[in-house]
């Protein structure tokens, strides 16, 4: 008996939102997506019952947290942190065949989902429970453990239970939202959050000699309310560029943005002609970007779960130096140290006196980031073409189930596979790799709300993507007959 038939009974009996059984209209479609980013906004302001208000530390994920959505020490904690590390794990078993899965096969999809859910289940329990019961991330607060007479013990198991079911609602708002809504939940759940970190970094006003927005400062240092140094010297420079006046975050931001936007419409078009209606042309795109940015999510997902397992192997058991010295919970040397990525200036302008880091020390950990994000982009863009349906098999099928073929070519897939199979492998690979670089500069240089590299490219790509997923959705609205030709 193989694993899939020993596994059957339980994953196919996974809880599940069920599918629409036919059209769901646009504006449903929009309901359910303003719905669940509601709900999402209101968990997110839900803080766990019994937690300490005043922990030790901030919240742990940090920059990784603009990726990873959620928030700190509310019932979304982990935010879709187990989603995106169950996916890892799929990949990489799926990337060396090792599931044995045929996702054409219909009995088989439901158990990779069912398979998929169960992971999350259990990522959920191996994140959130070091999280609550060691390292001190989330302590647990004295008072309520005496009114409740169940010790901390019992409180901290409260904790995990209302992080265990924000986990799960979290799992099942991402599966409405890709069954009932528009794009999926995961990318809406990472521009919710990272679009809240622009917002404040352009407009929140803060009392004078806080961290106010990019607006309101310059509105301080039009009218003399913020003092900064004369523009014509070093420190003045300084200040509008990179102090106060945040002009280089601005800069970036705008860059990334620009950048982004140009690289989704970088296409090669493969043309395309109808078998039996003449005259029926059209173009079949390979981006860029083919593979979108969503691969970037799971390699900072990886890096993220690095160095959470570095903070909890030092607070259970102290680690040797070689391996990773932490200060004030932050890794400031060894191999964790050199795995993790950069965030920010901070982490690498010795030369404006941002770190005391020894220089040789940044510089190999910029370019074991930089080899990190750019292989990574570029593995992870492989297996998710493939896990998606995107590769040239895949894409071949799909343009011999709709009735097109490439004009001089017989109408046969194996025929349309090889024609694939020069542009889409390529393709994925340089646009995997461009979007690493792109993250590690973009973090590099700092950008408005401190919003991480990757998670303003994530956002910017996931919304230019929304925007044709909308227009396709109006469209084959408008033109009813188009939903055939789309395979809805």
């Amino acid at each position: 008996m193989g694993w899939k038939e020993a596994a059957e009974p339980v994953l196919t009996r996974m809880p599940a939102v069920a599918r629409p059984e036919g059209h769901v209209p646009f504006r449903r479609k929009l309901g359910w997506t303003a719905g669940i980013l509601v709900m999402y906004f209101f968990l997110t302001n839900v803080t766990m019952f019994g937690l300490q208000t005043q922990g030790p530390g901030g919240d742990f994920y940090g920059q990784f947290r603009s990726i990873l959505a959620g928030q700190q020490g509310s019932i979304l904690q982990l935010g879709i942190g187990p989603i995106v590390t169950a996916s890892i794990v799929l990949q990489l078993l799926g990337g060396a065949d090792l599931l044995g899965l045929d996702t054409d096969d219909p009995r088989d999809q439901i158990l990779y989902q069912g398979l998929q859910k169960l992971l999350v289940v259990v990522m959920i329990c191996l994140t959130g429970l070091p999280m609550v019961f060691a390292g001190g991330f989330l302590p647990a607060d004295q008072q309520v453990a005496q009114s409740l007479g169940v010790g901390v013990g019992g409180v901290k198991t409260i904790i995990f239970a209302q992080m265990f079911v924000g986990g799960i609602l979290i799992l099942f708002m991402d599966e409405i939202v890709s069954k009932w809504g528009v794009g999926s939940g995961v990318g809406l759940f990472i521009i919710a959050g990272v679009s809240q970190q622009l917002v404040a970094g352009l407009f929140s006003w803060q009392a004078l000699g806080g961290t106010s927005g990019f607006f309101p400062t310059w509105f301080g240092i039009i009218t003399g309310a913020a003092e900064i140094g004369s523009p014509l010297s070093p420190g003045g420079l300084s200040d509008i560029f990179l102090g106060q006046g945040q002009l280089l975050a601005l800069l970036t931001t705008l860059f990334i943005f620009g950048i982004v936007v140009y690289a989704e419409s970088v296409r090669i078009e493969v043309p395309l002609s109808h078998s039996r209606v003449k005259g029926a042309r059209g173009r079949f795109p390979v981006k860029l970007i083919y593979a979108s940015v969503l691969p970037m999510i799971l390699v900072r997902a990886l890096q993220a779960n690095i160095q959470f397992l570095g903070q909890i192997l030092n607070n259970w058991t102290g680690l040797p130096a070689w391996l990773g010295t932490y200060s004030d919970g932050a890794v400031t040397g060894g191999l964790f140290y050199y795995l993790a990525p950069i965030q920010s200036r901070a982490d690498w302008m010795w030369f404006l006196g941002y770190t005391s880091q020894d220089p040789a020390q940044i510089l190999l950990r910029v370019l074991i980031d930089l080899a990190f994000m750019i292989v990574g982009g570029a593995v992870f863009a492989i297996f998710w073409v493939e896990t998606t349906g995107m590769g040239p098999e895949s894409t071949a099928e799909q343009i011999q189930n709709s009735g097109m073929q490439i004009p001089g070519f017989r109408r046969n897939p194996q025929v349309i596979e090889r024609v694939m199979e020069r542009y889409i492998p390529q393709v994925t690979v340089i646009g995997g790799a461009l979007v690493g670089l792109l993250a590690v500069m973009a973090n590099m240089l700092g950008t408005i709300g401190s919003v991480s590299g990757t998670g303003l490219l994530l956002t910017v790509s996931i919304t230019y993507k929304l925007y044709e997923e909308i227009a396709e959705e109006q469209l084959m609205e408008m033109h009813p007959m188009m939903r055939q030709m789309f395979g809805e």
